[in-house]
């Protein structure tokens, strides 16, 4: 005979208090704060971002770091930070004195954005420079750019009604990016008015890109959907030597310049056939690349007899020396940025605007990018294999939101973790990955012009 326990239904008698001061459910953060510190980020902000304040109760590093945890923590908006003000171990762990009230960091943004974004830019893209050599140089790169929609719901400043596939109607802001393909690390980013095109402002972009460049960067190439299918920036990018593969729009013409093309299968149901071709306007014919894609028809009654044949098609401009099949399967690969989209605007507050400012909306907009960098290269040269590819969402529940204690013992403090043994190797590790880092060093010498690039094959 089976005998079975009593069904236990909790405690019988328990005593509430509120007392306990040295808990927090961010202890995981601890190892990130300590990347931050080992970078020297807070004394390089002091150094490089000069802010002149009425309230020094808080420095400029330290209320640009009260803004950047959150967005890590996932407390997308400002208000939602508070709960940081009363978490000791927090403030204790990231080396922050207290936390600022949300109105005060509301109020930094709006009152510093004219001078703060430009100045944050600078840094950021100083960082940039040195991280994009690590944890070796590079000599060539693959820059990925895309513009995304960030749908607004209320009077902020600069909000635009324009393409908007998801809110036909609603305004919107209309940000453009440009990421570097397999690193996912951030190139530049433009908070632009929801009623711009695809394309706007994007020679400016490149050049203030090809211009910060690591001087071991000799060889880019680059690719873009069809909202970048201009003949001016495609002449720009052709003049400065940079490899390209962009979408482009199939209008008329261009669809009659492949009518009668012998197009050669290269895998099961794909064929592909290329040509030279000059659009309206443009300065020279190029390269164009075209992939015919069979769409199996479904076996009814009416089809038993006939195969009738249907194509998809998709074009490509290009000035690289691939065969057509490798030009799309290069080009194929670019989908990792539309993952990296929506990891900004979901996992990251992209499309949580915190004012009705924009300069103070476009600040934010820097800093959150800032953030997602420091969050990529901490995964990259910090964490273990298989935490480097997790969303922020994902890390947020693995590491940075394992609870923690802080105590003392014999007059040095401890934080005590849950016992697992896979905290304790994933820990030793990361401690391993921080000390191997170098402090950033930004080189003070004016960098020279180099000599162009040269597309690759």
């Amino acid at each position: 005979m089976v005998g079975f326990s009593a069904m236990a239904y909790g405690p019988k008698s328990l005593t509430i208090s509120c007392d306990a001061e040295h808990l927090t459910r961010y202890g995981g953060l601890h190892y990130f704060a300590q990347f931050l510190k080992r970078l020297g980020i807070r004394d390089l902000l002091g150094k490089r971002v000069k802010i002149v304040q009425r309230n020094n109760r808080y420095s400029v590093p330290e209320t640009i770091l009260s803004l950047l945890y959150p967005i890590v923590l996932g407390l997308e908006r400002i208000e939602t930070a508070e709960i940081l003000r009363r978490n000791g171990v927090f403030h204790y762990l990231t080396g922050l004195r207290s936390y600022p009230h949300p109105t005060a960091l509301r109020r930094f943004l709006k009152r510093t954005a004219p001078h703060l974004t430009s100045q944050l830019v600078r840094f950021h893209d100083q960082l940039r420079t040195v991280m994009l050599g690590r944890p070796h140089p590079r000599t060539s790169i693959v820059i990925d750019l895309d513009s995304t929609v960030c749908t607004l719901y209320g009077n902020q400043e600069g909000a635009m009604k324009g393409y908007n596939p998801h809110k036909r109607g609603r305004k919107s802001y209309h940000p453009l990016l440009a990421v570097t393909a397999g690193l996912g690390d951030t190139l530049d980013g433009v908070l632009r008015p929801g009623n711009v095109s695809s394309a706007h402002g994007t020679r400016e972009l490149l050049e203030r890109i090809f211009g910060k460049l690591p001087e071991a960067v000799r060889t880019i190439r680059l690719r873009a959907d069809k909202g970048f299918y201009d003949g001016k920036i495609i002449k720009y990018l052709n003049e400065n030597r940079v490899g390209f593969v962009i979408a482009a729009k199939v209008t008329n013409p261009l669809r009659y310049s492949w009518y009668g093309k012998k197009f050669r299968a290269f895998a099961p149901g794909f064929a592909v056939t290329e040509f030279d071709y000059q659009p309206h306007q443009w300065h020279q014919p190029y390269r164009f690349v075209v992939i015919r894609r069979e769409i199996p028809e479904e076996d009814t009654e009416q089809l038993k007899l006939f195969k009738l044949g249907k194509f998809f098609y998709a074009a490509f401009v290009t000035n690289l020396e691939m065969k057509p099949e490798n030009v799309w399967r290069f080009y194929r690969d670019r989908a990792a940025l539309e993952l990296l989209i929506k990891e900004l605007k979901y996992s990251y507050p992209l499309a949580k605007i915190p004012t009705h400012d924009f300069q103070a909306n476009e600040a934010y907009f820097h800093l959150l990018l800032l953030t997602y960098d420091l969050v990529n290269w901490y995964q990259r040269l910090c964490l273990p294999e298989e935490y480097q590819r997790m969303t922020l969402e994902r890390l947020r529940a693995k590491l940075f939101s394992i609870p923690a204690e802080l105590v003392h013992r014999g007059n040095r403090p401890a934080l005590k973790f849950p016992a697992h043994r896979a905290y304790e190797h994933l820990f030793a590790e990361i401690e391993r990955g921080v000390r191997k880092l170098k402090p950033v060093r930004f080189d003070a010498r004016r960098r020279q012009s180099r000599s162009p690039r040269h597309p690759t094959s």
